[in-house]
């Protein structure tokens, strides 16, 4: 087990509904050019989860995961942009730079699976989240603010989801 500083929160999901809801309060909170980074295994609910920060950004778009086209869209009626990035069949983070993260991040937000294999070319400041497969409905999260920004998201987050915390 980590052991976690304020800049951090530990949090087990009891199901699916569980995750997608903590996924729209994230959402809700992101602003035009931040980066959620996502890791953990295959069924850790990486992309449950982001059904729900899709939907927290204002999004109608249906959500899955992009592993064969790497990059899935989901607008919001301002014409945002929140782009889902599976990055698990990149070869490095070289071919991460071709997919020009700067421009994605100047129309919109980013939300990163398997963001650690390409973690040299993501910015310093990002909200990573380490997923993992706890039980059958269970699912634990390790949230971690990188900077000063992700540190504002991560207190507001605990704010609305555990009270005056």
């Amino acid at each position: 087990m980590p052991i976690l500083d304020s800049n951090s929160l530990e949090f087990f999901s009891r199901s699916p509904e569980q995750t997608r809801r903590l996924g729209m309060r994230l959402g809700s909170l992101m602003s035009v050019g931040d980066v959620i980074a996502l890791s953990g295994d295959l069924g850790s609910g990486k992309t449950t989860l982001i059904q729900g920060i899709a939907q927290g950004w204002g999004s109608l778009d249906p959500v899955s995961s992009p592993t064969f086209v790497l990059v899935n869209q989901y607008r919001r009626p301002d014409g945002l942009i929140l782009f889902h990035l599976d990055t698990y069949r990149l070869s490095g983070s070289a071919e991460a730079l071709d997919l020009d993260l700067d421009w994605m991040m100047d129309r919109g937000a980013l939300v990163i699976e398997w963001a650690d294999r390409i973690r040299e070319v993501l910015p310093a400041q990002a909200l990573w989240i380490q997923m993992r497969w706890v039980a059958d409905e269970q699912r634990g999260m390790v949230l971690t603010a990188g900077g000063e920004r992700y540190a504002r998201m991560l207190s507001e987050f605990k704010r609305q989801v555990f009270g005056g915390v």
